[in-house]
């Protein structure tokens, strides 16, 4: 009995060994020159099949005691995510995962992505998003929690999220701040999660370590247009104005070379 269990141990094993070698994970980050921002890419294959640039921090509420040892008040830990932190990843056709820790996993934030299809006037059109995020903290860690009240682990989700939305085989890039909300196990609380200078692509990535096309953000679309319009305007003002000058020139000149009949009638005859 043991021996034919045994293959089949082997053949495990084996399968799993295969998989931890055919997929890698790096974090870019020292490549950054911000150094709040973090880079991670998931390989499979010796292809990249996620890449993930941003900045990130949370804004964690945590009770204290007050002076007087009786009340309690809130407090609000600002958690960076802090670079050389440790990283996994999986992708999939449809599902992808990024999972981040750091400061020996007291804590772990975890991306979930989807790709989905729905139907337009054009047809039929895929696009992936980010479906769900994780927040994993410990505030028993004190390089960010001063004297928590009943200090533990606690687990921040997101609720009925759908952000990032990007057509398939497009990457997202969002260089303006945006704010998720995440709801704590911890009482309820809110906890934020600031994201800045995002580029992502978690799907369809067709050359290694290069994102494809880039979709951008609703605000930096906005921000763009903004930073272009006076510039628009003022070659639309210019060239009116050379239209102008052009057409003043024009006339000028033609009217110069008409005869100019004067206004006194007793001229007539000194004309011809």
């Amino acid at each position: 009995m043991a021996g034919g269990r045994l293959p089949g141990l082997l053949f495990i094993l084996h399968a799993a060994a295969r998989l931890a070698a055919e997929q890698e994970v790096e974090n870019l980050s020292g490549l950054s020159p911000n150094p709040e921002k973090d880079i991670f890419v998931v390989r499979e294959n010796r292809t990249t099949c996620l890449m993930a640039e941003f900045a990130a921090k949370f804004l964690v509420p945590y009770d204290v005691w007050a002076s007087n040892y009786v009340d309690l008040i809130t407090e609000q830990a600002d958690i960076p995510l802090s670079r050389g932190a440790e990283m996994k990843g999986k992708c999939g056709t449809n599902e992808s995962e990024l999972e981040i820790s750091w400061l020996e996993q007291a804590y772990t934030l975890k991306l979930f992505f989807l790709k989905e299809g729905h139907n337009t006037s054009r047809g039929q059109e895929a696009f992936w998003r980010l479906g769900r995020i994780q927040f994993a903290y410990d505030t028993s860690e004190r390089t960010y929690f001063k004297d928590a009240v009943s200090p533990g682990k606690h687990t921040a989700n997101s609720h009925r999220l759908s952000a990032l939305v990007t057509p398939a085989g497009k990457s997202y890039e969002c260089q303006a701040q945006q704010t998720i909300s995440l709801i704590s196990s911890d009482h309820q609380k809110s906890v934020q999660l600031l994201l800045s200078e995002v580029r992502i692509q978690p799907f369809d990535i067709t050359a290694d370590f290069v994102f494809s096309e880039e979709h951008k953000c609703p605000v930096d679309q906005r921000e763009q247009l903004e930073e272009t319009l006076p510039l628009i305007l003022g070659l639309v003002l210019g060239l009116v104005i050379v239209i102008t000058l052009c057409v003043y020139h024009i006339h000028h000149k033609l009217t110069a070379n008409q005869v100019q009949i004067p206004r006194d009638r007793s001229q007539y005859k000194h004309m011809g």
